[in-house]
């Protein structure tokens, strides 16, 4: 038996499975892979012994014989958002049903992570991946694992040019149903705010580095133009993450042009927000309206409760495992998006623009 030097205990190897199976190595291994020729008493000894001996396979050494590793590659965007959190859980209930385990990884929405992350991988011989791309415009490294032969399921946004299956909620109808709420309670002037990175203040046309991102600003954008607001665009808040969620929310209420209603284009944006605007003093709706994206446990629970746009969250992840696992299986040729709707939920923090 060899030594783990990690824990100075002595390894069962295939060798002292074959050895007390009385079959050569090489039969052992077949057996214990699970590939290759091998009679069902033969395996049946071979996995008895392995049993008693207390082996463990090598995963690596088993995807390097069958070529697989019933391993999928899950790189996100953020693992402290929600939304990613509850996808994951979609991804890891259909991997662990049709036996694939999971690797995550964390872009930080930023691409040499991404990159590094899907290098890292593919050393791993992961058999395909489920990403969340740090961008929309920049794929190169999402070329490369393609180019690797590994399939790839985008979720909650597409890229530019891949030949990849895509996994993505309606966001222009979700954020138009948001923007239509608002307006219909009177509300003209009103921000879009996000996190998202841009090199200068949005411009109607501008090209976005996430495609969910873009397709709210479109559908919000949209639903002014329809009501005859001028200059929709204006009204767009990008690089929150950098220049403050609150600074950005107090630039907005500050003033003669202050907005009366403001759309989070996620839950943490939202929030920020909500306690940005609490410590100005003001009141929910009473002095401003608030809707954010995804349903988080927090909007239930505030006062008032938050309004909210609902993803399937659970079920883009599940979906974008169904999909990467039909492809892995070699299922489907031409590649596909799926959409799935949203959901507008009414609560409290949306009334009347206040008087001024």
């Amino acid at each position: 038996m060899a030594t783990d030097p990690a824990t100075g205990r002595r390894e069962t190897t295939v060798s002292d499975v074959a050895k007390a199976a009385k079959v050569s190595k090489a039969t052992a291994a077949r057996a214990l892979g699970d590939y290759g020729a091998v009679s069902e008493d033969v395996r049946d000894r071979v996995q008895a012994a392995a049993e008693r001996l207390g082996y463990r396979p090598n995963a690596l050494a088993k995807s390097m014989n069958t070529g697989k590793s019933n391993t999928i590659g899950v790189v996100i965007g953020d693992i402290e958002n929600p939304f990613f959190a509850r996808a994951t859980r979609g991804i890891s209930d259909v991997a662990q049903a049709a036996g694939f385990d999971l690797i995550l990884a964390n872009s930080d929405e930023e691409i040499d992570a991404e990159t590094a992350a899907i290098e890292l991988l593919l050393d791993k011989r992961v058999d395909g991946f489920i990403v969340t791309p740090a961008s929309s415009i920049e794929t190169r490294s999402l070329q490369t694992a393609l180019a690797e032969g590994r399939p790839v399921v985008l979720l909650d946004r597409r890229a530019a040019g891949m030949e990849a299956d895509t996994v993505v909620a309606d966001n222009a109808s979700g954020a138009a149903a948001a923007t239509r709420h608002l307006l219909e309670a009177g509300h003209r002037r009103i921000a879009f705010v996000s996190t998202l990175a841009h090199e200068h203040p949005y411009v109607s046309g501008d090209v976005v580095g996430s495609s969910s991102v873009g397709d709210r600003i479109d559908g919000f954008t949209a639903a002014l133009g329809e009501a005859g607001v001028e200059d929709p665009a204006s009204f767009v808040h990008l690089n929150a993450r950098a220049d403050g969620i609150d600074v950005i929310t107090r630039r907005v209420l500050d003033g003669p042009d202050a907005v009366t209603a403001i759309v989070a284009s996620d839950s943490l944006v939202g929030s920020a927000v909500f306690r940005t605007i609490r410590e100005l003093g003001l009141a929910i709706p009473g002095d401003v309206s608030l809707i954010a994206f995804d349903d988080a446990d927090w909007t239930s629970l505030t006062t008032p409760p938050i309004t909210v746009v609902s993803q399937p969250i659970y079920e883009l992840g599940a979906e974008s495992a169904r999909r990467l696992i039909a492809r892995i299986g070699g299922t489907g040729s031409e590649t596909e998006e799926f959409v799935l709707a949203q959901t507008l939920i009414e609560r409290g923090s949306v009334g009347a623009p206040p008087r001024r």
